[in-house]
């Protein structure tokens, strides 16, 4: 394994401006890391600024090389610096040099990032927001600076007028405009660091390790995170994959007795607007205590609540001509609309975190909950967060990312299927980490899987936060007098008995009707509310152990079961549908990520079937297969020739995903991006501009790593 120097974002002492990146990860030689270009650059978001208000916005390249230190959060330090100076009296900003330092190392990552970046659509930087400055002839003191936003938000989908008109009034739209104002650059930044992250790996051909620059965090045994709320403390059964816009599922749920709910806009949901508006109102609904029926949300099962992750985006807003980070437009109307009822319920407000892959993204969400919070008039701790651990980079820190949430922390949560995918996506051009046939060589108790649990729940419990584990994605037949129902039964007990041993304080299930056994199964097993009493002793989980690959093979009934799932998500997605049902268990976003992830995988290095070892997986026998998949699909699945269509679409975007020279980093991404709603062809997404938002600065939330 390569060494690892990283620069970590810790106290100004344990710096080290040699060959380090940040990020655990060795640095090129030769190659100025990107810490030092972030020491040497402070002033570079006001060069981006400048260049905008010219016409143009920086490039890619610049934004890499030029990145804005987390303190120079334009939207909210408005201090004038020299660098500022400069630009204004028309100077060539000597950070110019950076770049030409920089462009003969990265000029070929460069290329691939550009064509990455050309492909998800994002600008580089949005338009400058408009100051707008107090009158000169204002008798009182001097008001805040003022910024004024332009919003463009796409007309209703039909038939949620009511619902549309309910949530997105001019108070909600400008709370909106303001957290996306605040935080836009923030997230673009996250989204650089993870390509400029990626390319360094690739260059180096290097590793994850825990960095020696956090490593005073994770040696300081003092610290804890803040104590959860009475209604956290039990989190043993949570019901997963529950997208809100299904409101049947939503409303049974909600009458379980289940001790949460996985409110969820992301694996389990399809991010259509209509979905997203009605998933919105229908918690809006449930909160308000508006459906017969249902208990108050105080009696409730606790909402925990899933904005869709970084990668997405939301197609129908728009701040300053750009479109916005879909996790905040989720984020920003929930906490608008109910996070102050929640509080004063004593049910919330809690929330799942999707895909956070370094202590710097969860460090961002830290942020964006004390601007809430400050905003909306609640104390400093008032929300609550699960990060889920989904990708290996972020199993390398875990206890940062605790410790950059300890003030909002609700603890970590682990499952299988979209860390294992995680492997491909930073590693998957590499032979050695090949990943086997997942149905027949991975689960948790292989190595990679285990050691990444205990060193979670280790790590959680050291610190006063509650570990939780995956979903159980067993569905139970609907006739309980089946022959099949106890055996379904003790498959999911056995999963999940597993994880209660490891000292997991719970886990999910999609089945409503596996709520209450797996509850009887923690009483049998495990001792009072949640098990922080246990830590793991003897448990000193490697670097080698968490990046070493399963033994095994392929087998052509695992490629064509992966093939089935990435073909139906996609038939699923393109009918507006996040999940579905297939051979007895539920499939969704994170099931369809690890198929279709292996499927390219295997073509890449021509794996050999285990079946015929004269047979390799290749393009053409993929073909073949994805062929025989949608035959045998469509007398299940297709009633129509609408839906006929649709299948088959599904297999042209199927096999255009696995056959990318380039791996795309998240299933959701390429189709929310490259085809963007096909299910939606025959809603006019016609747009009409709101009054323009004047958004009051705030102070700057300052970060506590």
């Amino acid at each position: 394994m390569i060494a690892s120097t990283s620069q970590g974002d810790g106290d100004s002492n344990n710096q080290n401006e040699g060959t380090s990146s940040g990020h655990g990860i060795s640095t090129l030689p030769g190659m100025v890391p990107l810490a030092t270009m972030e020491a040497s650059t402070r002033s570079a978001a006001a060069t981006a600024g400048s260049a905008s208000r010219g016409g143009r916005g920086p490039g890619l390249l610049e934004q890499l090389t030029l990145m804005r230190s987390p303190s120079m959060s334009t939207a909210r330090s408005r201090k004038s610096t020299p660098m500022v100076a400069s630009v204004r009296s028309g100077k060539r900003p000597a950070q110019k040099r950076y770049v030409r330092h920089v462009l003969p190392t990265l000029e070929s990552p460069i290329t691939m990032i550009l064509k990455i970046r050309e492909r998800v659509g994002r600008s580089p930087a949005p338009p400058p927001l408009a100051v707008k400055l107090a009158s000169r002839d204002d008798s009182s003191s001097i008001a805040p600076l003022q910024t004024v936003a332009a919003v463009d938000l796409a007309l209703p989908p039909p038939g949620l007028e009511r619902e549309y008109a309910a949530l997105l009034t001019q108070d909600a739209v400008r709370f909106l405009a303001e957290l996306i104002s605040t935080f836009d650059l923030d997230v673009d930044k996250i989204l650089q660091q993870r390509i400029a992250r990626k390319v360094q790996l690739d260059l180096t051909n290097g590793l994850p390790d825990f960095s020696p620059h956090t490593a005073h965090i994770r040696k300081d045994k003092t610290w804890k995170v803040l104590p959860v709320p009475r209604r956290l403390q039990n989190r043993q059964v949570d019901i997963g994959d529950t997208a809100p816009c299904q409101t049947e599922r939503f409303l049974r749920a909600l009458g379980s007795t289940a001790q949460g709910i996985q409110v969820d806009f992301d694996d389990g949901n399809c991010p259509t607007f209509f979905n997203q508006i009605k998933g919105i109102y229908n918690i809006f609904q449930a909160v308000h205590h508006k459906f017969p029926g249902v208990p108050p949300i105080n009696e409730a099962p606790v909402l925990m609540l899933r904005p869709r992750a970084w990668n997405m985006v939301e197609h129908n807003m728009m701040v300053n001509g750009k479109q916005v980070p879909g996790p905040l437009f989720d984020y920003g109307l929930l906490m608008f609309h109910l996070g102050k009822i929640l509080y004063e319920n004593e049910s919330g407000p809690f929330f799942y975190l999707s895909k956070v892959e370094s202590y710097q993204e969860a460090r961002l969400w830290n942020n964006i909950f004390i601007w809430t919070e400050e905003k909306l008039g609640m104390p400093i701790g008032t929300i609550k967060a699960t990060v889920l651990i989904e990708s290996i980079l972020a199993s390398f820190e875990m206890e940062e990312i605790l410790y950059a949430l300890r003030d909002h922390s609700a603890g970590l949560n682990c499952g299988i299927w979209d860390y294992s995918a995680s492997f491909v996506a930073k590693f998957g051009h590499r032979a050695e980490f090949l990943l086997p046939d997942r149905s027949k060589y991975v689960n948790m108790e292989k190595l990679f899987l285990k050691s990444y649990m205990d060193l979670l729940v280790q790590t959680c419990h050291r610190r006063g936060a509650l570990a939780t584990g995956g979903m159980a994605a067993l569905l139970l037949p609907e006739d309980p007098e089946s022959h099949r129902h106890p055996s379904v039964l003790a498959a999911v007990k056995r999963l999940k008995l597993f994880e209660i041993k490891a000292g997991v304080d719970g886990f999910m299930v999609y089945d409503i009707g596996l709520v209450e056994p797996m509850q009887k199964l923690f009483r049998e097993h495990a001792r009072g509310l949640n098990q922080l009493h246990v830590i793991p002793e003897g448990v000193n989980v490697t670097a080698t152990q968490l990046l070493t690959m399963p033994a095994g093979g392929v087998t052509l009934h695992g490629l064509k079961y992966n093939i089935a799932v990435g073909v139906l998500f996609i038939y699923s997605w393109l009918k507006g549908e996040g999940h579905f049902y297939y051979r007895g268990q539920v499939e969704d976003s994170a099931t369809a990520e690890i198929s279709r992830s292996q499927v390219w995988q295997w073509i890449r290095h021509q794996a050999r079937l285990e079946d015929d070892e004269r047979t390799v997986v290749s393009r053409s026998l993929v073909h073949n297969l994805v062929k025989e998949v949608k035959n045998e699909l469509q007398d299940g699945y297709c009633v129509s020739e609408r839906a006929k269509q649709l299948l088959h679409t599904a297999t042209e975007i199927f096999l255009e995903i696995v056959q990318k020279k380039d791996f795309p980093e998240f299933i959701t991404t390429y189709l929310n991006l490259d085809h963007t709603f096909l299910v939606s062809s025959s809603y006019n997404h016609s747009f009409h501009s709101t009054a323009v938002v004047t958004i009051h600065s705030t102070a700057q939330t300052k970060s506590r790593l």
